[in-house]
């Protein structure tokens, strides 16, 4: 075996790596997730020490997909910004799928990557790529940081910049490419004092009600309560939707993964009513956050009777289906809504949405409790026989959905997939204040587990102790299997629930499953995969149930494993 060489008492690239990270880490970083490599040596040791030192905390990931995933997980769940090290070449290629959900989220996460001093760039160097630029308009800045030879002003220059990278963060994702020459590494020397710095000012949130004094260029629209508007609440809404809908005295059409779905005015089965009177009388619709889950929405955004205004969030792609919207940062309701008003305009809304919820509700009728104990034996035998039918029935994807919204409460959080299941669950679930995120930038089905691993680590750091629920489809869970394998700390409790429908039977309501030859549709389309899922549950050390049923269903609900693949078969 050959003995480790001795590193290099002085490194410039390890100084200025390790300025960098102390700057980070003084400018509010709190997590660092970290893939592998050779080129970027002198970020890792220095991201190890401070973690050592806990300045911050360092989650280590082979895979640098699952890393970019898991840092978008972070930083949407603690709002501050998360750096994700990776080494040069393909590594920072696999970034790009989680820059992209971050560029369209407004999600800050800053990617490191390690690249080649300007002498080894375009001669063929081995993994030597155009990593400047590599990630285009998607990122809110991006450096090109030439390669240190130690000139003393290296180490305030890292500093500086690790303050420009956390203030561009604010609204996306960041990348600084960062040129080291050999030696690659040396001693990582910290600040005796370095500890957490101060979190970056998370700015009051007033895009539906008033505009910043300090904010002149801000455009704040000037509303007043009416009989004829409705808000819209698509993904990072929040609680702000709801207000908005108080204040105006509108019904409020709440997508399930808004974190809006909740209040006196939601309007759960919204679909339904939109395509009834009640849609057919909107005169103004004003759009919060990015509604992707109905056709009804954008068909309603752009009726050219409907004044569509849309509420921007900073950083992200303002939503404007029909290219007519109002685009402005906030709204101010004056006045108060008229009592009768909105019992008449917004109690039709969520009148008939109950009336829908009630008619597709399961048909378990309310046991009579008085049977149980009858004297009659064939009375308590019928009772008997009646709720072990109710506990035996077949899971279908409704009773899955129903089951994961009603078993999550504050304290934990649930994790939506982009696959059918979302679509079922917006149908369905009622209105409920609960944590609810799904990556809805670009709702690819790419780093589902690895996103919810992430929130699930910055829900622990603030001591919010609960359960993390996934639900994904199949091709999801499959698509992101490499999470899986992924370290988590033991106070960590995620439970991934893959509804297994034989692939993406999504795309069965699109017009291509009536016209494409069947056997060609089930190849290219649906993609069935053969997977046998508690093979995959052991090899990453992941406790596995199979659910077939309510009464299993239920039991896995309530399971106290740490980390938990329950696979649920439903019919296609």
């Amino acid at each position: 075996m050959t003995p480790a060489t001795t590193p290099p008492a002085e490194s410039p690239a390890q100084r200025a790596a390790t300025a960098l990270v102390v700057g980070l880490i003084r400018h509010g970083v709190r997590d660092v997730v970290l893939s592998p490599g050779s080129r970027s040596q002198a970020l890792a040791l220095a991201v190890a020490a401070a973690a050592r030192a806990g300045a911050i905390e360092l989650h280590v990931r082979v895979d640098e997909r699952v890393a970019g995933f898991t840092a978008l997980g972070l930083a949407a769940e603690s709002g501050l910004p998360v750096p994700v090290i990776c080494t040069s070449g393909t590594a920072v290629a696999n970034l790009h799928p989680a820059v992209l959900e971050a560029h369209h989220s407004g999600v800050g996460i800053i990617v490191l990557s390690a690249d080649r001093p300007a002498e080894l760039r375009g001669i063929g160097s081995n993994q030597t790529t155009v990593q400047p630029g590599i990630f285009g308009d998607l990122v809110r800045a991006d450096w090109d940081v030439a390669a240190p030879v130690g000139a003393a002003h290296e180490v305030d220059d890292a500093g500086d910049l690790a303050e420009l990278a956390v203030r561009a963060a604010a609204e996306g994702p960041v990348h600084v490419n960062l040129a080291y020459r050999e030696p690659l590494s040396g001693a990582v020397e910290l600040p005796a004092d370095l500890g957490a710095g101060e979190h970056p000012a998370a700015g009051d949130d007033e895009r539906g009600t008033t505009a910043p004094g300090d904010r002149r260029d801000r455009i704040v629209l000037d509303l007043e309560p009416d009989d004829a508007t409705v808000v819209i609440a698509g993904t990072g809404a929040g609680p702000l939707a709801t207000e908005l809908a108080e204040k105006l005295g509108a019904p409020l059409i709440a997508e399930v993964a808004s974190e809006s779905r909740f209040g006196r005015h939601v309007v759960a089965a919204y679909r339904d009513v939109l395509r009834g009177p009640h849609g057919d009388a909107v005169a103004r619709a004003i759009v919060v956050g990015h509604p992707t889950l109905s056709r009804e929405v954008p068909a309603l955004l752009q009726r050219a009777d409907v004044e569509a205004i849309v509420i921007r969030t900073p950083g992200v792609e303002a939503y404007d289906p029909g290219r007519r919207a109002r685009i402005v940062d906030g709204v101010r309701v004056h006045g108060i809504p008229d009592p009768a008003v909105v019992r008449r305009w917004v109690g039709g809304w969520v009148a008939m949405s109950r009336a829908v919820l009630e008619s597709e509700a399961p048909d378990d009728p309310a046991p009579d409790l008085g049977a149980a104990v009858s004297e009659e034996p064939s009375v308590r035998a019928a009772f008997a026989r009646a709720e072990m039918a109710i506990l035996r029935a077949p899971v279908d994807r409704r009773m899955l959905a129903r089951a994961l919204w009603a078993s999550t409460w504050p304290h934990d959080r649930l994790v939506l997939g982009a696959s059918r299941l979302i679509r079922e669950a917006d149908r369905i679930v009622p209105g409920k204040r609960i944590p609810v995120h799904a990556n809805r930038g670009l709702a690819g089905i790419d780093g589902t587990i690895s996103t919810a691993a992430g929130i699930a680590l910055a829900a622990r750091r603030a001591e919010r102790h609960g359960v993390v629920r996934v639900l994904l489809g199949d091709l999801a869970a499959v698509h992101d299997a490499g999470a899986l394998l992924a370290p988590l700390p033991e106070d960590v409790s995620l439970h991934v629930f893959v509804g297994d429908d034989g692939g993406g039977t999504i795309f069965d309501s699109l017009e291509v499953a009536a016209t494409a030859d069947a056997d060609d549709f089930t190849r290219v389309m649906r993609t069935p995969v053969a997977v046998d899922f508690a093979a995959l549950a052991a090899a990453g050390g992941w406790e596995h149930r199979r659910v077939t049923t309510r009464a299993e269903l239920d039991d896995a609900l309530t399971a106290r494993e740490r980390l938990l693949l329950v696979h649920v078969p439903l019919e296609p």
